[in-house]
């Protein structure tokens, strides 16, 4: 996963083993993934108890947020592992963890290996169905990180990357993904709007992309193509949520939140002009981290407080 124009936040030199791990992987930015699959938990616990089954438990909840975790931590430290002399070589990412030296090859190896196997271990809690299928979610995850080096589909393989999640969460809570349209429909809308703000976090890098022969979206169809491309995406994740909204017989705070999120949306393309990236950073970190905020705090609304 690329990091156009992030915030510098990196540990002091005398930070603790476990603080320079967690900024290698930037356990923070779970923040845009983590809101999507609880949401697709809540959801799936309407149609769970619906049906008269228990639906999402208070161990359920935690085992789905460890999962999600550990995956996460395992995909990051793997792509950091892989992309160490491509990261060494960009000026924008020499300065992070394994290029500069603050965590030894080693040290992230041993803490992706661990994050692997704690996530086939939660995965495995959450029952069977969960357990034969964290295989492939790790082939997915893994297999994003060498993309670019051969395709300029590595947005859209993110983006089905972290759709993964809300679709394990449905899982975890119902035994399946049935009904299929409603996770499918959720998916559809994440793996949309990660490909989509990728497409544009990447265009701090076409240059650097285009000079060592990686490939993007930005250098095979230029910037303008480009944001065009990534606008198109997110029409197609409101869309979606829209869709999500019908077949989920959600209620008013749902489709609010979608409009929000949206607007979110619309107002990160705004600010981000062909001719200016400066604010690129705030459009990635910000605003796609307010929009799944959003999201949740309206399905939370809908589903717990207005029992839609």
């Amino acid at each position: 996963m690329t990091d156009a124009a992030e915030p510098s936040s990196q540990p002091p030199p005398q930070a603790s083993l476990a603080a320079r791990l967690s900024s290698l992987v930037k356990l923070p930015h779970t923040v845009f993934g983590l809101p999507f699959a609880l949401a697709a938990a809540l959801v799936a616990h309407k149609h769970a108890t619906a049906s008269g089954t228990d639906g999402l438990t208070a161990l359920r909840g935690v085992l789905i947020i460890a999962a999600f975790t550990f995956a996460r931590t395992a995909a990051m430290g793997f792509n950091r592992i892989v992309d160490r002399k491509i990261d060494k070589a960009n000026p924008r990412t020499a300065d992070r963890e394994i290029p500069r030296g603050a965590v030894s090859l080693r040290a992230a190896i041993a803490m992706t290996a661990g994050a692997t196997l704690a996530f086939l271990g939660t995965a495995a809690a959450l029952g069977s169905t969960a357990a034969m299928l964290s295989p492939v979610c790790l082939v997915v995850i893994f297999g994003y990180s060498f993309f670019k080096r051969f395709s300029s589909a590595s947005h859209l393989v993110l983006g089905v990357a972290l759709s993964l999640a809300p679709a394990g969460a449905w899982v975890a809570v119902t035994g399946s993904l049935s009904p299929w349209p409603i996770p499918v429909l959720l998916m559809t809308a994440v793996a949309s709007w990660v490909a989509g703000f990728d497409i544009l976090y990447s265009l701090a890098d076409e240059d650097f992309d285009r000079e060592r022969g990686l490939h993007s979206i930005p250098v095979r169809f230029g910037r303008l193509q480009a944001m065009i491309f990534s606008g198109a995406l997110h029409g197609i994740t409101a869309a979606a949520l829209v869709g999500f909204h019908i077949l989920a017989d959600l209620s008013v705070a749902h489709l609010v939140g979608v409009g929000i999120m949206s607007t979110l949306l619309a107002y990160e393309h705004w600010i981000v002009r062909p001719s200016d990236l400066s604010r690129l950073g705030k459009a990635f970190f910000d605003l796609n981290g307010w929009a799944a905020l959003v999201y949740l705090a309206s399905v939370t609304i809908d589903v717990l407080l207005l029992g839609s």
